[in-house]
């Protein structure tokens, strides 16, 4: 029995897809064998040694301590794509809110309203205040070409836009998505250059923190529009008002406002709404845990952000799923480990990724627990489990 611990209210078409005859639910479960969290802050929590694997039902996962987690042999799991489209559609609606003054024209005409028979006569009188670009030919420069930023782009170039795409990690299955109508920057710069509207669709890190910034703006457009519902610390923030106040900018959305941009009245700012929808909650539960049952009960790793992708048919009875840090000779030693004990290795498959390494060893026999004692002693193993299927 697999016991899984809730860290929010998950919806219930995933829920339901563990199986009650072999997994417990619920909110306060000791000794889990998982938790599956939206939204909740683990950082703070103290994760139970029990703990296999975090699954985020979401792609964002600030939330948790995925260091920690790493150095504990902690798979940690997002759910990509999700909830991509719903992230897709609020792009769009703000494609249109940066180009066409449609909150300032609402919050003009909400005013009015005690002008009687005049309201009429000063909406079609004073509409040209309002007045904003069509986005149908202009260009769309989107930085990221990962779940959400592929479906932008294929989107906004449906809507007659030119749209081109800088990622240079961009995978294969990205690639094999992407319409043939979106073009590819050489450079970041280039791509700047270009483009009338900007999005941005990548992950924050030390190599993405404030990668736009007033040294950037240099190559852009005047009045460029930018488009930021990623994260909030993509762009320098202090001199996208500098822009915005000097006109460089045209405007800038983003659902991760500060007061600072509340204050700038050419800074559009909106809640982080970007997976708020209810299919995006039901999609993600339902990505998590699959991802969670096909690790707990196969050893199998998908979406993965600590640890790689890893999986192996299995045909053997037994197997044997190993954590380790990526250092040379962790296999060999592991295999002396178990011919001492006269368990003959059927199938093996390693991957590594950055400073951590993951492991699945199919036997003819079964794995006593003196074993894997025995292997848990190796320096730079961190963690060992043992499962059944077949």
């Amino acid at each position: 029995m697999f016991r899984i611990r809730t860290a929010n209210k998950i919806s219930p078409l995933g829920l339901d897809l563990f199986p009650r005859n072999r997994y417990e639910v619920a909110s306060e479960l000791p000794h889990p064998d998982a938790i599956l969290v939206r939204s909740a802050d683990l950082h703070d929590v103290d994760i139970p040694d029990t703990v296999k694997a975090i699954a985020r039902a979401g792609a964002g996962y600030n939330n948790i301590p995925v260091a920690q987690c790493s150095d504990r042999g902690i798979v940690v799991f997002n759910t990509p794509g999700g909830n991509a489209n719903a992230v897709k559609e609020l792009v769009l609606a703000a494609l249109f809110l940066v180009s066409r003054n449609i909150l300032g024209g609402i919050s003009w005409a909400s005013v009015i309203q005690d002008k009687a028979d005049e309201v009429p006569y000063l909406i079609e009188k004073e509409k040209a205040k309002f007045e904003g670009p069509e986005i149908r030919g202009k260009t769309l420069g989107v930085i990221g070409l990962g779940a959400v930023g592929a479906m932008v782009a294929n989107a906004a170039a449906a809507l007659g836009m030119e749209v081109i795409g800088h990622d240079p990690y961009i995978s294969v299955d990205a690639a094999w998505s992407l319409s043939h109508q979106v073009q590819r920057a050489g450079s970041l710069e280039g791509l700047l250059a270009k483009s009338d509207y900007i999005t941005l669709h990548v992950p924050l890190q030390d190599t993405t923190k404030g990668l736009l910034n007033a040294e950037k703006f240099r190559f852009m457009k005047k009045g460029a529009r930018i488009i930021n519902l990623a994260r909030g610390g993509l762009v320098n923030e202090a001199d996208i008002i500098a822009a915005l106040d000097a006109d460089k900018l045209g405007c800038y959305i983003t659902d991760f406002p500060s007061a600072e941009l509340l204050a700038c009245k050419k800074a559009i700012c909106i809640p982080h709404l970007g997976a708020s929808t209810p299919e995006a909650e039901d999609n993600c539960a339902v990505m998590a845990v699959k991802q969670l049952m096909d690790f707990l009960e196969s050893g199998a790793i998908r979406n993965s952000v600590n640890f790689p992708r890893c999986h192996l048919e299995q045909r053997a009875l037994h197997r044997l799923l190993v954590a380790n840090r990526n250092i040379p000779n962790m296999m060999g030693q592991v295999a002396t480990i178990l011919a001492g004990g006269g368990i003959n290795i059927t199938d093996i498959i390693t991957h590594h990724r950055d400073d951590y390494a993951y492991n699945i060893i199919d036997t003819e026999q079964e794995i006593p627990p003196d074993i894997l004692e025995q292997i848990l002693t190796v320096n730079g193993i961190i963690r060992v489990r043992a499962i059944q299927g077949v």
